[in-house]
Formats: structure tokens, C-alpha cells, sequence
């Protein structure tokens, strides 16, 4: 399934929380997106790892807003009296993500707590996808109407990073360990082996392939050894099947 796209109508105020400098955009379907722009430093790869983690929390039962591809026009920054923001429109004029802004959410803070299922969920989440960047200093979780919400997945896939030079070996990622010590919902950790018996009894390879295409062509960028999309596609795939074949990466139980 591919993502819908929309065309941002207006640039309403930008996210100053975040490095890559987010923004709240209104687009012409009535919707009011958080937009992740292309011309950030992170780059396209930062992109990817939203679409494939975010289509990944979804397959296996975590709330995450729906996301669409933001189709940002050159008119937009001549509006905007933010320089440092006009640069960002401007070098990220073309194809976007928007992510669906939740009004009224609000940042998870431990008062209410998750329920311990959907708390081992994440934890399972994050170590698959070697996911850094969910702290207490930066939750990335969102009540919103009671239930848990999780966002911004673009730390996680950090493989990727490394494929400049070319690709990398996918049984090397397969068996990164990794550490759920700063992690927000450590406390959680009991339960992410039942979380990964009841996950990884009905996640198939077939799965992978799905989310991985839900990724648009132009933001998978060629690299020596997978020259084409297809080939990208299926090196992202052949990456995350390795490490569903192992279990090293898995958070230690017990207390935190």
C-alpha cells in the first residue's frame, strides 16, 4: 500500500523541538500534517525509517498517526518571514512526509502509565528496529483520548546510515545487541518476551515486504551494491528478516 499524497496549502509554525526543525503545514484535503522535510540535514534516509517503522508499529497493533507524502510547492516559503525556514521550504520543495497532527495530545510524562502489553509492544518496537532516541530526555510518545501513541521513528534503521560506501552485511545488524537502559518504558521489560511470542507468531516476511513498499520511490537513493529501488527495497527487507531470525537483540528482562 502506497501513501496517500496531499498538497500543503499553507506553512502554519515550525516544531523548534526537534534538530531536523519539523512544521505544522495545512493541506489542500483539510488535513493539518507535521511535516518531516526532505531538505533537512538528516537527509531521505531519516524519511525511510518513519514510513518503515511507523507501517511496522502499525502491523503489529501500536498506535502511530497515519502518514501521507506532503507534495510541497515553491510558492510556500515567499510567505514564510523565517529565514532559516525559508531555507528549509525552499530546499524541500517536491515530495514530503506529513505525519497527521493529533490536536489536544500531549507528551507522555510516566503519570499515566501505558498498559504493560502495550508498553512491551514499544520496548519490542524500538529493539528491533535498534531504535535510540526514546528517553525520557525525548519520549516520542503522545496520549492522546487515553490511548498510547508512538511517533518519530526516524533514529531507528541505523544501517542505513552506513551504506554510503556500499551495503553492509545484514547479519552483523541481526545480531547488534541492544540497550533498553535509557529507555523510557524500561520498566516494561518483563514483558517483552510475551510481546515477541505473540508478534513474531504472526509477523511473516511477507509483512516486511509490504511495509518496506509503502516507502515512495524517489526517497530510496541508489547505493554501491543496490543501484535501483527494487534493489533497495529489497536490501531494507533483507536486513529486517535476518535480525526476525535472531534474538541478541532483544531487551534483558528484569527489573530496571
Amino acid at each position: 500500500m502506497t501513501l496517500p499524497t496531499v498538497r500543503a496549502t499553507r506553512y502554519v509554525t515550525p516544531l523548534r523541538e526537534g534538530g531536523s526543525l519539523p512544521g505544522i503545514v495545512e493541506a489542500d484535503d483539510l488535513g493539518t500534517y507535521v511535516c518531516k522535510f526532505r531538505g533537512a540535514g538528516q537527509g531521505l534516509r531519516v524519511l525511510v525509517a518513519e514510513v518503515i517503522v511507523g507501517a511496522l508499529a502499525e502491523r503489529i497493533g501500536l498506535l502511530t498517526p497515519r502518514q501521507v507524502v506532503v507534495d510541497l510547492g515553491a510558492d510556500l516559503a515567499r510567505y514564510e518571514a523565517d529565514e532559516e525556514v525559508q531555507d528549509l521550504l525552499r530546499a524541500s520543495v517536491g515530495h514530503n512526509l506529513g505525519i497527521d497532527f493529533l490536536p489536544g495530545a500531549f507528551g507522555y510524562d510516566g503519570d499515566l502509565a501505558p498498559h504493560a502489553e502495550v508498553a512491551a509492544k514499544v520496548l519490542w518496537l524500538d529493539a528491533f528496529c535498534a531504535n535510540v532516541d526514546r528517553s525520557w530526555r525525548n519520549p516520542n510518545l503522545l496520549l492522546w483520548h487515553g490511548d498510547l501513541w508512538v511517533i518519530d521513528h526516524g533514529a531507528a534503521l541505523y544501517f542505513h546510515h552506513a551504506w554510503s560506501g556500499g551495503l553492509t552485511d545484514p547479519d552483523r545488524f541481526a545480531r547488534q545487541p541492544w540497550d533498553a537502559d535509557d529507555h523510557v518504558l524500561r520498566s516494561y521489560r518483563p514483558g517483552v518476551a510475551a510481546a515477541d511470542a505473540a508478534i513474531t507468531a504472526d509477523l511473516t516476511t511477507g509483512d516486511l515486504v509490504d511495509v518496506v513498499a509503502r516507502v515512495p520511490e524517489e526517497w530510496l537513493e541508489p547505493v554501491p551494491g543496490a543501484e535501483t529501488p527494487e534493489a533497495l527495497r529489497a536490501a531494507y527487507v533483507a536486513f529486517l528478516t535476518a535480525r526476525l531470525a535472531t534474538r541478541q537483540w532483544l531487551p534483558v528482562v528484569g527489573a530496571a
